[in-house]
């Protein structure tokens, strides 16, 4: 028997698509938090957290951990695997433009796989960085990542990829249903087929919709925000601590180093 439903109401299987990029991410943060910050970093806080794979790897490393999400399933995933390891973080149900963390200050925040694109107007996506730089030190960091998307991108995109775990199988495909550069959407649909071990097949198919950047969108943006946050460095996807990337066209898979900056 097969059903048809909404990924994040999966966490397991959504924990299964990213979980290989996990160590080389917690690599870059530490790295990242020893050269760009300019206080021990301990801290941490992560908007649009989904099922917390960097959370709970975080927490194993010894820090200090805090997630915000507003999937309820994402978060009852999170708090199980905090328990089945043994880990201790806060876990937090909310959105991320009013980052609801009370008065609490962290040493640094991080939000990467295009989960900022989930904002879908620059009023929203200014609000999140600002609030973001309320609960940051003077001198944190931000270390935000999301794809830009080139002017000749391809509007009709599709990808596959393969996961396994535990003796489940998923099969991936991630298609771009909807392309509007003037309205600066694009509408994804996430499909999986899952295979459990005992033949059982799930499929789960998820349709959202995406904020488009270019280059210059993305300056522009951040230009909103110079005042409490400054670019000290942009890296891709490969997270190279030495190999930095400029602020051009060529740059689609971006991570940005954004330091909070004085009052």
């Amino acid at each position: 028997m097969t059903k048809l439903d909404d990924w994040y109401d999966h966490p397991q299987y959504f924990d299964m698509v990213f979980r290989d990029e996990t160590p080389a991410e917690v690599a870059f943060f530490k790295e990242a938090f020893d050269r760009y910050c300019d206080a021990p970093v301990q801290r941490l806080v992560e908007p649009g957290c989904g099922s917390g794979r960097l959370v709970a790897a975080l927490a194993g490393e010894g820090y200090q951990c805090c997630g915000l999400d507003l999937s309820e399933p994402m978060l009852r995933y999170l708090r199980s695997r905090l328990r089945r390891r043994g880990l201790a973080a806060e876990v937090i149900q909310g959105d991320m433009i009013d980052m609801p963390v009370g008065d609490q200050i962290f040493d640094a925040a991080f939000c990467t796989f295009n989960t900022f694109r989930h904002l879908s107007n620059d009023d929203d996506a200014v609000k999140h960085l600002r609030r973001v730089a309320d609960h940051v030190r003077t001198g944190g960091l931000y270390l935000l990542g999301f794809h830009i998307i080139p002017m000749d991108a391809d509007p009709e995109c599709t990808e596959r990829w393969q996961a396994s775990a535990g003796g489940t199988k998923v099969h991936v495909t991630l298609k771009v249903i909807d392309f509007d550069r003037k309205q600066r959407r694009e509408t994804l649909r996430v499909s999986i087929k899952a295979t459990r071990r005992s033949g059982a097949v799930h499929r789960v198919r998820s349709e959202f919709p995406l904020r488009l950047y270019t280059a210059s969108q993305t300056k522009r943006l951040l230009a909103k925000v110079a005042d409490v946050w400054t670019i000290r460095e942009i890296f891709d996807f490969d997270y190279d601590i030495d190999s930095p990337r400029k602020f051009d066209d060529d740059l689609t898979d971006a991570l940005f180093v954004l330091q909070r900056t004085g009052d």
